[in-house]
């Protein structure tokens, strides 16, 4: 897989979690903590797309 291919990925996954972190803060008696480890996924991910990003090339 090449690096650009990659980091799309990893911004669609990044970009589903954004939105699944959303709906959940909408709903109703949503679980606290499933938000929670949502959110670090997608920081994980962010920080992985910024890492990737800043080592590739210009």
């Amino acid at each position: 897989m090449s690096l650009s291919s990659h980091l799309q990925e990893l911004r669609k996954k990044h970009q589903h979690l954004e939105e699944q972190v959303e709906e959940a803060q909408q709903s109703p008696g949503s679980d606290d903590l499933m938000i929670t480890s949502l959110k670090k996924q997608k920081l994980k991910i962010k920080e992985e797309i910024a890492r990737l990003s800043a080592s590739a090339p210009a």
